[in-house]
């Protein structure tokens, strides 16, 4: 059985010191060891950004892609290899800004996959931009006077879209955050994971202690039903999205997958693929 050092490689992170995204790196490899994935039955598929890296720095099979595509390109993965355990992940700007489209589709289509979103605020990679998940009134080199528009509310979205697993984690917690992932991967259906990962260089606002200071714990409230959305839905809005824990999860709701028509049952495809060198040699010809 595969252990946490077995999903890691010899790429160093270039992240800035203290940057959150190492924790939701660790917590991704200790969930995978912990729910008794092997390295080569995980693929990590990123997007861009400073989160996008992360695909490089599992020990998995892993496609680092362009901005905003991660979803699209881990859904094709999965229907195309049912073996494959997917996780796609990416940052707030990825998949609230230009990837906005494909995570509410994906939410929808409720494909067997985990979806753990970086979320810090701002563009990093860029040096320091507002991002959809800036407050208003945020100042930085693309709102120096303050951001005018609100921010966007992931987990109210989330819920709205018909998401049958919604949970947010803090990369300070990395206790919390790997169960969160774990139950993630098992979960039978779309996981939507957005984890507050601090930017140290470029976010002064929302920092550690911030989020430490204002931060929810679900599992602290015993009256708490993960399992009703109309109470997820208020939990969400009373405490202005600053939550953690499993916030939703429909165990009922088929999947994607469980819906297809003999999709368990039946190949993906029916002919002998295998190639020849010539066939390879001609082929490659055409593209010289």
């Amino acid at each position: 059985m595969a252990t946490f050092k077995d999903f890691r490689n010899n790429v160093k992170p270039n992240w800035c010191p203290g940057c959150g995204d190492f924790s939701v790196q660790a917590a991704i490899q200790r969930a995978a060891a912990n729910v008794g994935i092997e390295p080569h039955e995980l693929a990590v598929v990123s997007g861009i950004g400073c989160s996008g890296r992360i695909s490089g720095y599992i020990n998995s099979y892993g496609f680092h892609g362009i901005h905003g595509r991660a979803l699209p390109i881990a859904q094709g993965l999965k229907m195309a290899n049912r073996d494959l355990h997917v996780i796609a992940s990416g940052g707030d700007g990825d998949g609230f800004a230009i990837g906005m489209g494909h995570t509410v589709h994906s939410i929808r289509r409720n494909i067997d996959l985990t979806y753990v979103v970086m979320d810090n605020q701002i563009y990093g990679l860029t040096k320091g931009q507002t991002s959809p998940r800036s407050a208003a009134g945020f100042k930085t080199k693309s709102t120096p006077g303050g951001a005018i528009e609100p921010s966007l509310k992931p987990m109210e979205m989330a819920l709205s879209a018909g998401a049958t697993f919604v949970a947010q984690g803090f990369s300070s917690d990395i206790k919390e955050l790997t169960a969160i992932i774990e139950a993630g991967i098992q979960h039978k259906g779309f996981a939507f994971i957005n984890v507050f990962s601090p930017c140290v260089t470029y976010n002064k606002i929302n920092t550690y202690d911030w989020f430490k200071e204002n931060l929810v714990k679900l599992s602290e409230r015993e009256d708490y039903d993960n399992t009703n959305r109309e109470q997820a839905m208020q939990v969400v809005m009373e405490t202005e999205g600053l939550v953690t824990g499993i916030i939703y999860q429909d165990k009922e709701t088929a999947s994607y997958q469980e819906r297809l028509t003999d999709y368990a049952q039946t190949p993906l495809v029916e002919e002998n693929l295998t190639m020849s060198r010539e066939q390879f040699e001609a082929l490659q010809a055409e593209f010289l």
